[in-house]
Formats: structure tokens, C-alpha cells, sequence
């Protein structure tokens, strides 16, 4: 059996896709260099605020697991237009709004479109590159999940200065208008219907157990986690997950097939991806509150200060993901884990109300160059392990794990950014508001660090992946009465 399908525009195909998730990734963190200027305008604290981000996140955590099964009642072509169709939607909502709430319900009609589109660029991705190119592809795709959340605060910096923040909207909902026109044109059917029984109980306890468990810690910004509003839902939210993973196992046809996760460096490669995507989001969230209320820098050239930072991004994700297919993933998962732990160093050691822009550009650069080397090795090891057939629902476990890491990132970020900011407050009575900013965030950067400290020790086992796919014949799939999808 060949190790992909035959599509007419593949790269077209791949382009399409590949923007429609930028664009909604892209929404994760562009209003994050907006937050002062929403704040003020609807005199929201930034807990509040913060649901801009954490709600987008919720939605994709409930969302992207049921996308495993929506593949399998829904072509190829529907999913892709629609996606881009709700989420033109949510842009245009988003912009036109006049409240917080409006505004919030912009955003999160916006994340179900990405909820559609992102699981579906990975799936299909895989699907129509042959494996021998699958490196330079993937590192594409993992510039794209870790450019867009990343570039984010960078660009909306500079249209919040010069326009203001309804026009991030009004930008994307024009991209998405060519995109539809795009998708119209190229996107190909590739998934096979084969309509499996929808199990309501699987998608009750999916969204239960992840909206609990994010719901949670966003909440955790503004109570106490002794609060039955904090632990009642994540006590509920894990009882539902165990709830799902229990009933998984024993449906012949699962909402998502949870035994990708006997392979180990699947596991392995999503854990990294976890812990990568909860640093970009956490750090997306709190360096542009420092750079404009600690270094009081304007919108647009705070943005410019993560310029850098990106572009390091944008050069070495080709040439990792070109190296990729002659190396494997291992040096550059341990190598890269060592630059994230220097970067998150850094911020700890030169935070403060009066450092030099130069060395947060240092520090933003260091990190991603190893953000840049965990993230596409990790993916792409972690989805050649397994077979074929169950590319979709390792695309969708492992999309869902990484939007609840950058929602349960986001809100821990805010949460101890605060904590840090009332325990400087009263420790220096007489300290300026920029120095207490500073301080919050320096005592945030101390979970990110911990974080790089588990992704380094976790970055020591992992394996080149023997890909068993070109191995996967049809017979096989037919005896296991498992369809591609």
C-alpha cells in the first residue's frame, strides 16, 4: 500500500490548510497586546480579560477531540469550508462588537472554526506527503503552530498602534474570505465517511472533563482554590476524563482510539508538545503585559521587541525539519530543551522594572531557537510511530492535549503573575507600579522555568520512531475493520 494519497494540488491543498490554522492559532494570542487597551475600554480587571485567551482555548479543548469523529460523517471539503465559514463568522462578530461579552462570543465562535481546521490539517497533511518528505512538511507545520501564537502580540502590536484592536478582526476576516475562495478550489476529499455510531455519553464526558479542568484554572486568576467554584469543577472534569478514557477501551469504535498512547514515543512526543505549547502561551500572555506596563513601551514596539524571536523561528523550522529526515528527533529534542531551560533562565535572572529591551530579545531569541527544535522533531517522531489508520486520532488527542496546555497555561500564567504582584505589593508598600508589574511577571517565569526543567529531563528518552506505516497493509485494515479517516 503506498504511504500516501494521490491528491492533484498537494502543496495547494497543504497551503490552505496550513493558513486556515495559522489564522486560528494566530487568534489564540492576538489580542494578549490589546488586554490594557480592552481593559480600560470595558473596564475589565485582567482576570476577566484573560477569557479572551482561556475561553478561545476552552472551546478548542472541548471541540477537538469530537473533530476525530466529525471526520468520519463529514467530507473533507465540508469540514475545511466550514471551518474557514464559522470562523469568518466569528472574526466579523469579533470585530463589530460593542461589549465584553459580544467581543468574548466573537472569539469563541472564531475557536470552533479552528476547532474544525486544525486537527484536519495534521491528518491530511500526513495523509498526502509520501514519508520521505514528511520531515520538511512537518517543519513547516510546527512553524505554523509555534510562529502563529507566537507572532501574535508582534503583529497585532503594530495594527493596535496604528489602527486600533477591531481591525485584527477585520484583517483576518478578509484572509478568510480568500481562504473560502481557496478551499472552493483545491481542497480534495480524503477521508473515508464511514458515519460511526455517535456515542453521546463520549462527547458529554470529553466536554465535561476538559471545560471542567480549564475551567478550573481560569478561575483560579481571580479565588481561591479552596473555593468550590476551583476544585468542584476539576475534581469534576477528572472524574469525567477517567470516565471517557474507561468507556474508549471498551467501545469497538471509540471516539477517540486512546490506544495510540501504547506507543510510547507517541506519548513521549505529546508530553513534549504539551509542556512546549504551555511555555509559547504562557510567554505570549505575560511579555507583552511587562513590555507595556513595566518598560512602558507602546504596543507596536513591544511587538517588535518578539520580532526577533520569531524570525528565528521562521529560519530555522525548514532546516529542522530538513534535518529531521536524515537525524530523527532525539539531539534535536535534548539540544532544544537545553535552550528553552537558558531562555526561561534568563528572564529570571534580568526581569525587572529597568532591564535593557536587548536582553529580553536575547532571551525571547534563546527560547525559541529551542522551542523551534522540540516542537516539530516531537510532533513528527510521535506521529510516525503510529499506523495509518490512526493518524486521525493521534492528530486529535494530540491537539486537544495542546489547546488545554495553552489554556491551563495562560490561566496559571495570570494566576501567579497576580500572586506575584500582591506579594511584592505588600512587601514594598512604596514600590511604583511598574516595579510590582515586573515583579509579577519575574515570579511567573518561575513556574515557565519549572516547566523547562521537566520538558529537559522527559527530552533524555526519546527514540527515533520506526515508522510502521509503509508496513500497514490493507489486509490489516480491513481485519481490524478500521477505515482511514
Amino acid at each position: 500500500m503506498e504511504s500516501h494519497i494521490q491528491v492533484r494540488k498537494p502543496k495547494a491543498m497543504a497551503f490552505v490548510l496550513m493558513l486556515g490554522a495559522f489564522l486560528g492559532l494566530f487568534g489564540e494570542t492576538a489580542l494578549n497586546m490589546a488586554l490594557t487597551n480592552i481593559m480600560d475600554e470595558f473596564t475589565v480587571k485582567p482576570a476577566t480579560a484573560q477569557w479572551l485567551t482561556t475561553g478561545y482555548l476552552l472551546t478548542l479543548g472541548i471541540l477537538v477531540p469530537v473533530t476525530a469523529l466529525i471526520m468520519k460523517w463529514f467530507t473533507t471539503r465540508q469540514l475545511v469550508i466550514g471551518g474557514i465559514v464559522i470562523s469568518l463568522a466569528g472574526a466579523v462578530l469579533a470585530a463589530l462588537s460593542f461589549t465584553f461579552p459580544m467581543l468574548l462570543a466573537g472569539r469563541i465562535v472564531q475557536a470552533i472554526g479552528t476547532g474544525l481546521i486544525l486537527p484536519i490539517m495534521l491528518t491530511v497533511v500526513l495523509l498526502i506527503f509520501p514519508i520521505q518528505k514528511r520531515g520538511v512538511v512537518m517543519g513547516i507545520v510546527g512553524l505554523v503552530i509555534t510562529t502563529a501564537p507566537a507572532v501574535g502580540p508582534t503583529l497585532s502590536g503594530v495594527v493596535i498602534s496604528t489602527l486600533g484592536w477591531p481591525y485584527i478582526f477585520w484583517i483576518s476576516a478578509i484572509l478568510y474570505l480568500f481562504l473560502v475562495v481557496g478551499a472552493f478550489a483545491v481542497i480534495t476529499n480524503v477521508s473515508e465517511i464511514t458515519k460511526p455510531k455517535i456515542d453521546v455519553l463520549s462527547i458529554l464526558l470529553s466536554s465535561i472533563g476538559f471545560g471542567g479542568i480549564i475551567y478550573a484554572f481560569s478561575t483560579l486568576a481571580e479565588r481561591s482554590f479552596s473555593e468550590p467554584i476551583v476544585w468542584s469543577p476539576l475534581l469534576v472534569g477528572v472524574i469525567a476524563l477517567l470516565l471517557f478514557g474507561v468507556r474508549q477501551f471498551k467501545m469497538e469504535q471509540p471516539m477517540i482510539n486512546l490506544r495510540v498512547f501504547k506507543y510510547p514515543m507517541f506519548t513521549l512526543g505529546t508530553l513534549m508538545m504539551f509542556l512546549s505549547i504551555l511555555v509559547i502561551l504562557s510567554t505570549a500572555i505575560l511579555l507583552p503585559l511587562y513590555l507595556k506596563g513595566a518598560l512602558l513601551l507602546s504596543a507596536a514596539l513591544a511587538g517588535l521587541m518578539l520580532l526577533p524571536g520569531n524570525i528565528v523561528n521562521v529560519v530555522l523550522s525548514p532546516i529542522v525539519g530538513a534535518l529531521f529526515d536524515k537525524w530523527g528527533a532525539r539531539y534535536f529534542v535534548m539540544i532544544g530543551s537545553i535552550f528553552v531551560l537558558l531562555g526561561n533562565i534568563m528572564f529570571v535572572t534580568v526581569l525587572s522594572s529597568t532591564t535593557p529591551v536587548w536582553q529580553i530579545i536575547v532571551a525571547f531569541m534563546i527560547l525559541f531557537i529551542g522551542l523551534t527544535m522540540v516542537t516539530m522533531p516531537s510532533q513528527t517522531n510521535a506521529m510516525n510511530q503510529l499506523p495509518r489508520h490512526m493518524y486521525a486520532d493521534g492528530s486529535a488527542a494530540m491537539n486537544t492535549l495542546n489547546q488545554v496546555a495553552g489554556a491551563v497555561g495562560t490561566a496559571l500564567a495570570i494566576t501567579i503573575f497576580t500572586m506575584g504582584q500582591n506579594a511584592h505589593g505588600a512587601e514594598f508598600p512604596t514600590a511604583t507600579n511598574p516595579e510590582i508589574l515586573a515583579a509579577g511577571v519575574k515570579y511567573a517565569f518561575y513556574f515557565i522555568t519549572s516547566i523547562a526543567v521537566i520538558a529537559l529531563i522527559s527530552s533524555f528518552f526519546t527514540k527515533n520512531s520506526t515508522n510502521p506505516n509503509a508496513k500497514v497493509s490493507s489486509e490489516r485494515v480491513a481485519k481490524n475493520d478500521i477505515k482511514v479517516s
